[in-house]
Parts: C-alpha cells; sequence; structure tokens
C-alpha cells in the first residue's frame, strides 16, 4: 500500500508558529514519526509540503494511479480553495482531512471545510497524534 502526505501552508513552521496552538513539535518530526509507524505497517509513504496552491494540485494529479490513498492537512486551503477540492474530486483517491487544531472550536471562517463533504474521514484537534491516527485508519482500510 502507498500513502501520500500532503501539507499546505505554514505547516513547514510548525514547532516555531503559535506553539500555544500547534504545540512545539515540528512537521520533520511528525513525519518522521509516521515514517516509523509506516514501516511498522509495511506501508509506503512519502511526503509532500508546500506554501503554494498550485503545487498542491499538481502533487495531488500526480498521484493518480500512484497512491491508494492521502492524509491531507491543507491548513488555511481548507476553508475556500476550490482548485484543491477539484483536485481532488478528480483524482477520486480516499482521503483522511487533518487538522492539528479543532477547526470547530477556532475562528468562525475555519469553521467551513470545503474538503471535508468528499473525504472519506477526518481528524480534528488531536495535535501531532491525529496524523498517526490517520495513518492506522488508513491501513485499515487495506486489510
Amino acid at each position: 500500500m502507498r500513502v501520500l502526505v500532503i501539507n499546505g501552508p505554514n505547516l513547514n513552521l510548525l514547532g516555531q508558529r503559535e506553539t500555544n496552538l500547534y504545540g512545539d513539535v515540528s512537521l520533520e518530526d511528525i513525519n518522521y514519526a509516521m515514517q516509523k509507524l509506516a514501516a511498522e505497517k509495511q506501508v509506503e509513504i512519502d511526503f509532500f509540503q508546500s506554501n503554494h496552491e498550485g503545487e498542491l494540485v499538481d502533487r495531488i494529479q500526480q498521484a493518480q494511479g500512484r497512491v491508494d490513498a492521502m492524509i491531507i492537512n491543507a491548513g488555511a486551503l481548507t476553508h475556500y480553495s476550490i482548485a484543491l477540492l477539484d483536485a481532488l474530486k478528480a483524482v477520486n483517491i480516499p482521503f483522511i482531512e487533518v487538522h492539528l487544531t479543532n477547526i470547530y472550536a477556532r475562528e468562525e471562517f475555519r469553521h467551513q471545510s470545503l474538503l471535508s463533504p468528499i473525504a472519506r474521514g477526518g481528524i480534528f484537534g488531536l495535535g501531532a497524534a491525529g496524523y498517526s491516527l490517520a495513518l492506522r485508519a488508513v491501513c485499515e482500510w487495506f486489510k
């Protein structure tokens, strides 16, 4: 099984920015923990992060036929990127939407996710652990 983990804008600054909200764990730390879990589960895993919407769209399109599932934290693009929504619909790869914080307990504009209606599942507000939980869930899909 092959899984692609996609992270959107500003997630490269995890562990540095707004640690009161996002914690002090870096994206590299999250990726390392996921790589270890993937090895245990005998899953091929790839990571991609970009601050640019078009690069995220390109990577999603490139995943078609190459991965079995995706785990996506689109960051702020979650709330307004029709381009990401359309790309995810086009490739029709099952995915889990992950957010470190509970987007439904934050500012009003964060309460809407354009991605949630087409996601196979979502994990919100569980911090860095949400990524590993998402990977475990994906593994259950393909048992």
